[in-house]
């Protein structure tokens, strides 16, 4: 248990992160299911357009250091494959 007040704060600190890192991550998921979804149902023109709005998302929290800039990077050439394999 934190003693001091700096120790406390960085305790706090720590949760507000924690609750902040976990909904990013949340999002991170959510936005690979939609695009997975949508390649599934075969459009490929939804497929795209929600590629579009991952991509963002997805570039957004690897740009906050939630995750690796290549992990982001694999999986936006994952998602980008499976679109273009749906001709």
């Amino acid at each position: 248990m934190a003693n001091t007040s700096q120790a406390k704060k960085r305790a706090n600190q720590s949760i507000v992160r924690r609750d902040r890192n976990f909904s990013l991550r949340t999002e991170f998921r959510n936005v690979i299911k939609k695009v997975l979804k949508v390649v599934a149902a075969g459009n490929k023109e939804a497929a795209k357009a929600e590629f579009i709005n991952a991509q963002s998302t997805i570039d957004k929290i690897a740009r906050k250091g939630i995750f690796h800039k290549n992990k982001a990077a694999r999986h936006k050439s994952r998602l980008s494959a499976k679109i273009k394999a749906m001709a």
